[in-house]
């Protein structure tokens, strides 16, 4: 089993288990402020029998972006399309996506932050006025044509808000952060999950579970189903603690959650740079990994737990990294 096994994003040809996914916002566990404040948005155009405003959601991979997308349109009560920034190559794309829509849909853009500027510039209209211009005909005898769209969502979600261009982010008039899930709130996921799997699954168990998961869904989730497998050749009816442990451990999971590239990731940092500061080149060189994951993938959680600092200078391990690898401090209590 390779170490990015609980890589938050799916690995090629892997797609999550489309049944563990919750339908409804009353199933959806966790993120309770944003929640909250959806309902109240939904409720209100559903009593004003208008779509719903448009809405960016944002934050780390495997937080529940995709599955809230398909509940706002379950809660709505109408259809939903599902595409990708990278998809959407061309503008005619675009016209085509946009006038094949049913009156009130959802249109879901993931990575949304990848669009093409000449892509934008046709959704603006369309967001906005309802409205698209196409091009007909060639050379000196074309025209541009604007025509209508039926009223529709945009849901857009994206990893990193800060590459979206500031015209389009200002066209969303609900904007959402997904933080990382605490402990309780994945517990209740693990255990919703193993029901829906027809696994049993001890207390213990699943709050090993739940402190391994990185403070993200698709790991518990994941995870979860690594950790039944072991169970079943075991020959057990139930995931206990023990189990747990002898999985996290065949997978090169430690308690924190932090697998081999995690600790690798670290230990670059303090037995080579001495602590830090150093470049993202140069740990993705030391690593082999890229820095693109690195950033996205690696760095927030590492962040969020207090074991990686940025700085203007470079990435710096914190005291908690020294403790949790086992080494030394450097003497003179100076880190980086």
């Amino acid at each position: 089993m390779r170490p990015d096994e609980l890589n938050p994003n799916p690995l090629p040809g892997e797609s999550d288990d489309l049944s563990l996914r919750p339908r409804r916002l009353s199933e959806f566990i966790g993120q309770a402020k944003l929640k909250q404040n959806l309902s109240v948005f939904i409720e209100a155009a559903r009593g004003r029998s208008e779509p719903l405003d448009h809405v960016l959601l944002y934050g780390p991979p495997g937080l529940g972006k995709t599955t809230l997308a398909h509940i706002v349109a379950n809660e709505m009560r109408t259809t939903i399309h599902v595409t990708s920034g990278p998809a959407i190559e061309r503008p005619s794309d675009l016209v085509g996506i946009l006038t094949n829509l049913d009156e009130g849909a959802v249109l879901f853009i993931d990575e949304i932050h990848r669009l093409s500027r000449a892509v934008e510039e046709y959704l603006y209209p369309a967001m906005e006025d309802r409205k698209v211009d196409i091009m007909i005909g060639q050379g000196p005898a074309a025209r541009s044509v604007r025509m209508d769209v039926p009223p529709f969502t945009v849901i857009g979600a994206t990893t990193r808000q800060g590459l979206l261009t500031g015209p389009l982010r200002d066209r969303f008039g609900i904007i959402t952060h997904f933080a990382y899930y605490d402990e309780k709130a994945l517990y209740e996921i693990v255990r919703r999950s193993a029901g829906i799997l027809g696994y049993g699954i001890s207390d213990v168990g699943a709050e090993a579970i739940a402190s391994r998961s990185r403070g993200t869904p698709r790991i518990a989730n994941r995870l979860l189903r690594r950790v039944r497998d072991f169970a079943q050749v075991d020959g057990l009816e139930a995931i206990d603690a023990k189990i747990v442990d002898k999985a996290a451990d065949a997978l090169e999971i430690d308690p924190l959650g932090l697998d081999r590239v995690d600790r690798t990731l670290l230990a670059v940092i303090i037995d080579r740079h001495k602590g830090g500061p150093v470049g993202l080149d140069t740990i993705a060189a030391g690593t082999g990994e890229d820095a693109t994951t690195i950033e996205d993938v690696y760095e927030p959680y590492l962040i969020q737990i207090g074991m990686l600092t940025r700085t203007p200078r470079g990435r710096c391990v914190t005291s908690a990294a020294y403790r949790h690898l086992g080494r030394p401090e450097p003497a003179d209590g100076v880190l980086g």
